[in-house]
Formats: C-alpha cells, sequence, structure tokens
C-alpha cells in the first residue's frame, strides 16, 4: 500500500474550487443563518444545541479568540545521547 506523496483527489482543493463551491453554497447562506437563529431563540431547542449555534454566530462575527497553550519544559537534565540511544550496545 502507497503513503505519502502525490495522490489523486489529495490536498488542498484548487481557488477555483473553492470558489465554485462557495458560489453554489451562496445562496444558502441567509437560510442557514435563519436557522441558527431559530435553534438560538427557540423554546424548544435544547441548551447544548442554543449554546452550538451562539458559538458558530459569534465565531463567525467577531472571530474566533486566540488560543493559548501553556508548556512546560525542563532542559536541566538533557540528555541528546538518552533520547537517541546514541551508543547504546541494547538496542
Amino acid at each position: 500500500m502507497a503513503r505519502g506523496g502525490k495522490r489523486e483527489n489529495a490536498g488542498r482543493k484548487t481557488k477555483d474550487e473553492e470558489n465554485r463551491i462557495r458560489d453554489l453554497m451562496k445562496p444558502h447562506s441567509e437560510n442557514a443563518i435563519k436557522c441558527l437563529g431559530n435553534i438560538i431563540i427557540s423554546k424548544d431547542s435544547s441548551d447544548k444545541d442554543k449554546i452550538s449555534a451562539s458559538k458558530i454566530v459569534i465565531e463567525y462575527t467577531y472571530g474566533k479568540p486566540k488560543e493559548t497553550i501553556e508548556t512546560t519544559h525542563n532542559v536541566n537534565d538533557f540528555n541528546i545521547k538518552e533520547l537517541f540511544k546514541v551508543g547504546d550496545s541494547n538496542k
């Protein structure tokens, strides 16, 4: 089984293809926005659905907030030979 490399229909679509899909979807965008609004205000919608719809509206209106990732690195006891087992006779 071949892996990696160039494969037919793999990867990002061309700009022309993205524009074609966008043009096909554009007539439905107003209904999609109304649908989200109806979910948010409907008494029959679950809280989970209301939150999901609200999140979509806010993210597309104002943009997603920046995400921060906290990481901790300890390089005091770093030994590259141990990391790659260089010189280890028990491979």
